[in-house]
Order: C-alpha cells, then sequence, then structure tokens
C-alpha cells in the first residue's frame, strides 16, 4: 500500500470514505477502527452481542456523516472524532440498560460508566492505546515481506510465542546471537512503522 493512501493518513482517509465505492478504503478503514471500538465497548461492560452491535452502529454512523464533515484539524485528530461517537454510545447503551436513558453529556451517564469494573481511569488514554496497538498489529503485516523467512520466525518464535532464544535457536539452525539479531532488526523496523503512521494521522 503507498503511503498516500495509509488509512492513517488524515486527509486521504476523509477523502477517500467519502467515496462510498472506495471499498479498499473503507476495508482499511474497518480492518484499523473495528478491534478498537469492539474492545473499547467490551471494556466498558457490554456484552459480545452487545458490543459487536455498537460497533457496526458507530460504523454505520461514520458512513452517514463522512461525507458532510466538515472536519478542522485543530479540533482534534480523526479518531477523536471517532472516540467521542464510540464514547457517546456506549453512554446511551448503558444508560438504556439501567432504564435511564440520558442525553450523552449527562453527568448521571458519566458516573454510571465510571462505575463498571475494568473502568481506565483515562478514556482517551485506553483509546489510544488500543488504536496503536491494532495499528502495530497491520503494521506487522504490512513489514513481514521486507524478512527473510528465517528471521521473521525468529522474531515470531521469541517476540510473540515467548519462546526462548536457545530453544529457537536450535530450531532454526541459527546461533542465539543471531536470533537477538532478528528479533532486534523486526522490533526497530515495526517500531519506525508504527511512528511513521501517527505521525502521518497527527499531521497538520
Amino acid at each position: 500500500m503507498a503511503t498516500s493512501d495509509s488509512p492513517v493518513t488524515r486527509a486521504s482517509l476523509l477523502v477517500r470514505l467519502r467515496d462510498r465505492t472506495d471499498q479498499v478504503a473503507w476495508s482499511e478503514f474497518v480492518d484499523l477502527y473495528s478491534p478498537v471500538i469492539y474492545g473499547f465497548a467490551r471494556k466498558r461492560g457490554l456484552q459480545d452481542a452487545d458490543a459487536a452491535d455498537l460497533m457496526q452502529d458507530v460504523l454505520r454512523s461514520v458512513s452517514n456523516a463522512i461525507e458532510r464533515l466538515d472536519y478542522d484539524p485543530k479540533q482534534g485528530s480523526f479518531r477523536g472524532w471517532l472516540f467521542t461517537i464510540t464514547r457517546n454510545k456506549v453512554f446511551n447503551h448503558l444508560s438504556a440498560r439501567k432504564g435511564k436513558a440520558r442525553g450523552t453529556g449527562d453527568t448521571g451517564a458519566h458516573a454510571q460508566l465510571a462505575s463498571y469494573p475494568d473502568q481506565s481511569p483515562d478514556l482517551d488514554a485506553a483509546w489510544e492505546q488500543d488504536y496503536q496497538r491494532q495499528l502495530a498489529s497491520l503494521a506487522l503485516n504490512e513489514i513481514r515481506s521486507e524478512f527473510q523467512p528465517k528471521t521473521w520466525e525468529a522474531f515470531w518464535r521469541t517476540a510473540v510465542d515467548g519462546e526462548g532464544a536457545s530453544e529457537v535457536a536450535r530450531r532454526l539452525s541459527m546461533s542465539a546471537g543471531a536470533v537477538y539479531v532478528a528479533k532486534s532488526r523486526v522490533l526497530a523496523r515495526l517500531k519506525d512503522e508504527v511512528q511513521r503512521r501517527l505521525a502521518l494521522d497527527d499531521e497538520e
């Protein structure tokens, strides 16, 4: 995927999503944000089916609003706008479930949300963390082709599967030092790619 078409390039994303026939853009958007929306809802106490429904509701809201969205970067990031939509829908769901439907800005709704288990003291930070985690997952798929299969396997077994370097070295007929080097190379490249995408998303 070309850099100019990155789904986390703010201006490019908005322009492409306004074209409902751009299935690639919408697929990239869904791949990046759906797990973040779903995970946020689950961590706020929604059951699996409810979280999945809320995720679809948020995506519909984006689809309906994107063509008339007059985006001002000074007001914050696109993912911040998406976070607001998601948070408000979670507020509404929790309020309705308690039989106390309120406006999304009502302090009672905020207090109710804060009372749920596994509640982060900073919703914005939790959203950003989940976003960056999903971004890293997608970035891994993008950079895999840059490495030799053995280098990638050494990285994956040690960094993801948690296997010891000595065992991986034996399995792959490599030295332990080569395994460490492979792991470090991929992690460094992943960090660079994630930072590049975040910088594109945050640029004015």
